[in-house]
This record gives C-alpha cells, sequence and structure tokens, in this order.
C-alpha cells in the first residue's frame, strides 16, 4: 500500500490555501490532520525545499507560492515522494527458479502503465480542483 504522505500533504495545502490570511500553525494543522505536529513540519518541509511552501524562521504558519489552481496533485506527489518508480520488485529473487528469473520482466510493463496512468490524473487535477470539492 502506498504511504498516506501524499494524502497528508493535500490536506495541509489545503489548510493553507483556506486560510491565506491566518497563520495557522503545525499544532492546529495536525489536530485538523489527526497526526502529530512533527509529522506536519516534515511534510512542509519537503513542499518547502520543492518551492511550493514558503515560510520564514521563527515565525508561525507558511504560504503556498503559488496559485493553487497553478499547482498539480504531482506537484505535490513529487514533492513528498522522492522515489521515481511507484512500484518496485522485491529485491534479489532467486535466479535459478523460472519465476524468479522472468517476474522483474513480467511486471515491468504493467508496472510502467499503472504508474503512467496514476501520474496522467494527478498531473491532471490541481489543488483547487480539490478545494472545490471540500469548500
Amino acid at each position: 500500500m502506498i504511504n498516506s504522505r501524499l494524502a497528508v500533504a493535500i490536506h495541509i495545502m489545503v489548510l493553507i490555501a483556506s486560510n491565506p490570511r491566518e497563520t495557522v500553525s503545525s499544532e492546529w494543522m495536525a489536530g485538523s490532520v489527526n497526526t502529530n505536529p512533527v509529522v506536519v513540519r516534515r511534510i512542509m518541509g519537503m513542499l518547502r525545499k520543492a518551492g511550493l511552501l514558503t515560510s520564514r524562521a521563527g515565525k508561525t504558519g507558511a504560504a503556498l507560492t503559488k496559485d493553487p489552481a497553478d499547482i498539480t496533485l504531482m506537484d505535490i506527489f513529487r514533492a513528498v515522494e522522492p522515489k521515481e518508480e511507484l512500484f518496485a520488485i522485491h529485491e534479489k529473487p532467486n535466479p535459478e527458479c523460472a519465476v524468479g528469473k522472468n517476474i522483474q520482466s513480467a511486471l515491468d510493463v504493467t508496472f510502467g502503465r499503472a504508474q503512467s496512468a496514476m501520474e496522467q490524473e494527478l498531473s491532471s487535477q490541481t489543488l483547487k480542483d480539490v478545494m472545490n470539492h471540500l469548500l
């Protein structure tokens, strides 16, 4: 199962976008996400590093660097999921086994198509689209 980091990152971005004039703290956001503020701060750090958020040291709150309509869910995904490949085959299958020897090539095409479809969908949806469904 894919971890929840993407969903939490989108949640954080919506909270910040929905409260542009307020300085929302990581503690407040953690209450909405129902997680620890440290998790919120860690994900916000990833979003800052990707150029999607801006904040100032010693100041509570953050701001989006772009309009929500200009931030795709794929932008957010890339910020919080550093691996290029969504799917991975277990390491070192037995090369003496007919299945182990061929499992990678058997799954490469299917996994590649699945990842491509997911990336296409995330690229077609913006943060604003999510906000329109919520607010």
